[in-house]
């Protein structure tokens, strides 16, 4: 046969009919389809089927032509076919997408390998579950129904089909899909199949993007979802950037996931909510639900209606609660010890309560220990026999705990310190009730404890916490007994330092920390119970820039560079300094020219002084200081100087307030002009004995021109 004839069956193979008494047994098998991307068929030799070598074939497709390409018996000659002359090897496949390729002609002969990808059949019906799902919310049925497919190498595609069906859907089928995979981990789908499908995800998110505009966001989403339900490790989020070109958007995928949502403040609580899930129950709810269970667990022994109740809190992020809680229990209740306990066991072995949430349940309470220890004498050596207990039978690793011997270092860990704490929390409680100060201190100073800087920290972190636990009420009393006490300077710092140290821990409890704790700390810098510069301080002591800790000072710094943010602070709580609605800012100007006239014409220092604290507005002392600057200029009246001069040497204004009412009187230089033609050299000249007294900074301008230019604060 030549060329040209070669060519021309070639091109015209489908018209040709194939004469089974043309083949010749004798030549070897090999055909070659007419594709040059097709690979060959399997072939015999010397009667015996042999199969080729390559990638593994499907069976379920079969020829869409009419026409029977195949060599008969086995042979490879004939017309219209290509003999074994250029046969190459063993290292032919049968490809099933070629025309000619009948799956019939394995059966029963051929040993190919089992095919590696996702079957059709699988994909099928996989596709159908997941419609009855989103119709049918039925959790159980849908657990079912996967098993009964018996197909668990290919769950890693069920894991993206039912990811890429809800990225495409409304939040509700977004949440039935995170709900789902959170019910399905291990007991249906085996882990290493769902972190291949998020993987499988990941991958093809250039290609979902097409389809999917909000892509990135959704699918950054459900894997910050996956992690939060402990059903992916937080090291997919490292290990797949590592795998991915740095311009894919898988890479978009991994980042926003990471910065927008694993590491936001009470991410945990936010990212649950996202598409309505628990979005009626409070963290209150939870606490009182997991509570009631347990009650009941107590009351019944009923195992299996325990972890009813525990899958159907949907928070699988917040075990650590229940763990906590039991603990406390078995503690408070020695007589359901071992109960309680065999429920933790069973939890931890079944998978209802994993081993990080197990382990962050025991570690909230060892870091807790101390001030459980006011209610339960030995909480501390009941603790340690639970940890003990729960190491030596499997479900616990001790090792990753803190010491609870480490936790006795603390700074003040003796008698004196615990029993301070039990009177600080009593004082606090009754404060709060009465709402007398004077009580306060009467009792902080009977005891001489608000000599020591140790024991102030221990109240002030005290005060705070139950505080913030607390209404907006109690909120504003606290910040108010803070600026009316005498503390030592290092023991409030001390004490803000230890809670913002703690916030982390606090967060568990208490959700809102974030924006209690930046306002509790930017009220005392308005109410000069702390210096702007210790705040700094503060924040130089934090070693973690994405703890709960550093979000804190930065929201209070961000609260405190605001606009008017001095009266704004001090009503955040809804006080005006001293538990009562604020006045308006023209009252309080009126009170202060007031009080000033009332001092200029004879009055008593110390009654000025007494009015002027009684405003509890320390932040607006600048007022103060330019009133009576401009009183002193328009009568050339020293009196008003002495105030000023008494007011610095006791503490009552500050070089920053001293700073600010100068600044304002240098601004208004102009109008003052009108009434008072020198007030320009008057004012220089007072500015140098400010600067001398060491009211004001050296670098402060004494000239309205640099003034002028905003040099001046």
């Amino acid at each position: 046969m030549d060329i040209k004839e070669e060519n021309y069956l070639a091109e015209n193979v489908d018209r040709l009919q194939i004469d089974a008494e043309d083949v010749d047994p004798s030549i070897s098998p090999l055909k070659i389809s007419m594709s040059p991307k097709s690979p060959r068929s399997p072939k015999t030799v010397h009667g015996k089927h042999v199969t080729s070598k390559g990638s593994p074939v499907k069976h379920d497709r079969h020829s869409h032509s009419a026409i029977d390409g195949r060599p008969k018996k086995g042979g490879s000659g004939g017309k219209g076919t290509w003999g074994g002359i250029l046969e190459t090897g063993d290292d032919n496949t049968v490809d099933p997408n070629d025309p000619n390729y009948d799956s019939n002609e394995d059966n029963g002969h051929s040993n190919t390998t089992k095919p590696l990808g996702v079957s059709d059949e699988y994909k099928k019906k996989a596709t159908v579950i997941i419609e009855e799902y989103f119709a049918t919310d039925d959790v159980v049925s849908t657990a079912n129904e996967l098993r009964e497919l018996d197909m668990p190498e290919y769950n890693y595609y069920f894991v993206k089909k039912l990811l890429s069906m809800a990225m495409d859907r409304h939040a509700k089928e977004k949440e039935m899909a995170a709900v789902l995979l959170s019910t399905l981990y291990a007991s249906v789908i085996d882990p290493p199949q769902l972190y291949k499908g998020f993987s499988k995800l990941v991958e093809s998110a250039d290609d979902l993007i097409v389809d999917i505009p909000d892509t990135v966001d959704v699918l950054a989403l459900f894997i910050a979802r996956a992690v939060v339900d402990d059903i992916l490790p937080p090291a997919f989020l490292t290990k797949q950037m590592g795998s991915l070109p740095k311009d894919s958007k898988g890479v978009e995928v991994l980042t926003r996931a990471e910065k927008s949502y694993l590491s936001a403040p009470l991410h945990a609580e936010i990212i649950e909510r996202k598409w309505g899930g628990s979005k009626n129950n409070t963290v209150e709810d939870v606490k009182t639900n997991i509570n009631n269970l347990l009650v009941e667990y107590i009351a019944s022994g009923d195992k299996m209606e325990a972890f009813r109740c525990i899958k159907d809190l949907k928070v699988p992020f917040f075990h650590h609660e229940i763990v906590k809680r039991a603990l406390i229990l078995a503690m408070e209740r020695r007589a359901s010890e071992d109960r309680l306990l065999d429920l933790l066991k069973e939890a931890a072995e079944e998978g209802f309560i994993n081993s990080s949430q197990m382990t962050k349940g025991f570690g909230r309470l060892i870091d807790t220990v101390d001030d459980l220890s006011l209610d339960i004498l030995s909480a501390r050596e009941i603790l340690q026999s639970l940890i003990s207990k729960a190491a030596s039978e499997g479900w616990l690793c001790a090792s990753s705990l803190k010491s609870l011997s480490f936790q006795k270092q603390k700074q003040i860990e003796d008698d004196t310190a615990r029993v301070f704490k039990l009177k600080a929390q009593y004082i606090i409680q009754e404060y709060f009730l009465s709402g007398d100060i004077l009580e306060v201190i009467s009792s902080l100073e009977s005891e001489k404890y608000s000599c020591s800087s140790e024991l102030s920290a221990m109240f002030v972190k005290k005060l705070i916490t139950i505080a913030m636990d607390r209404k907006n009420r109690e909120k504003e009393m606290a910040s108010v007994l803070l600026s009316s006490l005498s503390l030592p300077a290092d023991g409030v710092i001390n004490g803000f330092m230890m809670l913002v140290e703690s916030a982390d821990d606090t967060a568990l409890d208490i959700p809102a920390v974030v924006e209690d704790l930046a306002m509790f700390l930017a009220r005392a810098v308005v109410d000069e119970v702390l210096a702007p510069q210790q705040l700094e301080e503060i924040g130089s002591q934090l070693t973690g820039q994405d703890s709960i800790g550093s979000k804190v000072l930065q929201m209070a710094r961000s609260v405190l560079k605001a606009r008017l943010s001095g009266e704004r602070i001090l009503r955040c709580w809804g006080g005006g300094g001293s538990s009562r609605p604020g006045w308006d800012i023209e009252d309080i100007k009126d009170k202060i020219g007031k009080l000033l006239e009332e001092y200029d014409s004879g009055g008593e220092l110390r009654e000025a002084f007494r009015c002027i604290r009684e405003l509890g507005m320390p932040f607006f002392h600048h007022e103060v200081i330019k009133k009576a600057l401009v009183a002193v200029m328009e009568k050339k009246n020293e009196r008003l100087w002495g105030l000023l001069e008494h007011g610095f040497s006791v503490g009552v204004f500050t070089p920053d307030q001293m700073m600010k009412g100068f600044g304002r009187v240098a601004d208004s230089l102009d109008d003052l002009a009108l009434d008072v033609p020198d007030a320009e050299q008057q004012f220089t000249r007072y500015v140098e004995r400010a600067k001398a007294a060491s009211w004001l900074d050296s670098s402060f301008p004494a000239t309205r021109h640099v003034t002028q230019n905003g040099a001046c604060p």
